[in-house]
């Protein structure tokens, strides 16, 4: 992330001797990307960190995927899929919506804490529909709250924990690379520059540290298995991951709530560029947020009809009224697919009512993939099979 933090205690030259008050070293890790050419931190252990006493075969949540074929547009209902969320953690929960080979989205609603985990395939950006908790990683806690984003780097040790009467609702944006802000919100050193939607103030780093004890702790590993493919390995760790005691860098997880994009508005309609949040490699992350909208005497503030010929279009309805989906049976929960090959809009209606307003109320995730999409089989579980045909009034 390129944004400097220091956390407890480090010594004053890195790969330097740091010692414990009875004499003993601690031990340095440095956690960096791109083979050590990227972003780093370094952690210090009260314990060897590689040690591990056993590795057993761990099977993740299942990734299996159906093609979009035929080719159609699709509305997932998340809130509809059959699981008991209070028997339910943040990890093993997760049902798989869409994905392909640069990205999987993921839903869960989980009202139990999670194992540890650590995904080695890429970051995590997950969504926070509703609910409270605690991420506690390897480099401190993360408070979490509805509309927060949780981005997670690569391989950091971590466990979900809810709080609270209701369920942890999570959208998982699981990647096969590293999510960063946009390249064009940023300075070649790094920093969030003056256009960007938001700042450095806007993000939230871990405060304070957790140094648990135990022995002989399990955590759950994501991994790249034969062939391309995902698979997973449980290890045993002789004492707890959670045993850091400083650390410094510029990798490191963070959250960013969607309160604090400042929305990108002009006298007609504005691209969905001008929403990006983030990137990875072959997607991109953009928001759509309570805002002024289109001011040109003549503007027609719902989106045009479009075809955005490299992409699939996936939108995660989370709040407010998405005023283009009046009439399909879009709610809160929803997802809709839009695959490259369709053009898509607004529904029958929508176009003509927006002439004239002035404010949207509308909370919405949005994730366009340059590469094409299948479906999970959490979202076969939860579509309506009814929504292809709504721009003809559901005739078939």
């Amino acid at each position: 992330m390129a944004y400097y933090r220091r956390v407890g205690n480090v010594p004053p030259k890195r790969h330097t001797q740091h010692r414990t008050p009875e004499g003993g070293l601690y031990f340095e890790e440095l956690m960096g990307e791109e083979g050590f050419s990227s972003d780093s931190s370094l952690l210090y252990h009260r314990h060897i960190p590689s040690a591990i006493v056993d590795a057993q075969p761990w099977e993740p949540p299942s990734l299996e995927v159906t093609p979009n074929h035929p080719l159609r547009p699709r509305h997932l209902k998340t809130h509809d899929l059959t699981q008991d969320w209070k028997a339910q953690d943040a990890v093993t929960g997760r049902q798989l919506l869409l994905g392909n080979d640069d990205v999987r989205l993921s839903y869960v609603a989980a009202g139990e804490s999670s194992p540890l985990y650590r995904n080695a395939l890429g970051d995590e950006c997950v969504y926070v529909e509703s609910g409270a908790g605690t991420v506690e990683t390897v480099f401190g806690a993360l408070p979490v709250g509805r509309g927060d984003y949780v981005v997670l780097p690569r391989a950091t040790t971590h466990r979900w924990v809810p709080e609270g009467n209701e369920p942890l609702r999570l959208y998982c944006i699981e990647a096969s690379s590293h999510i960063t802000p946009a390249r064009r919100y940023l300075s070649k050193f790094g920093q969030l520059l003056e256009h960007a939607p938001y700042c450095e103030r806007d993000l939230h780093g871990p405060e304070g540290l957790l140094e648990v004890d135990g022995e002989d702790v399990e955590v759950l590993v994501k991994h790249r298995g034969a062939r391309g493919g995902i698979t997973g390995t449980r290890y045993v760790y002789p004492r707890h991951p959670f045993d850091v005691v400083g650390w410094d860098g510029c990798l490191y997880p963070y959250t960013f709530n969607i309160a604090d994009f400042e929305p990108i508005t002009g006298r007609v309609h504005q691209p969905p560029p001008v929403h990006q949040v983030f990137e990875g490699n072959n997607f991109v992350i953009c928001n759509f947020v309570p805002r002024k909208v289109d001011y040109h005497p003549l503007s027609i503030p719902v989106p045009y009809y479009h075809s955005n010929v490299d992409s699939d279009e996936v939108m995660f309805y989370c709040g407010g009224n998405y005023e283009a989906r009046k009439g399909s049976g879009i709610g809160q929960g929803s997802i809709s697919l839009h695959p490259g090959g369709h053009a898509h809009g607004p529904q029958p209606g929508a176009y003509e009512r927006s002439i004239g307003a002035e404010f949207f109320d509308e909370l919405a995730v949005m994730v366009d993939t340059f590469r094409p999409l299948q479906v999970g089989e959490g979202g076969l579980a939860c579509e309506d099979e009814a929504y292809a045909w709504t721009w003809a009034g559901g005739r078939r």
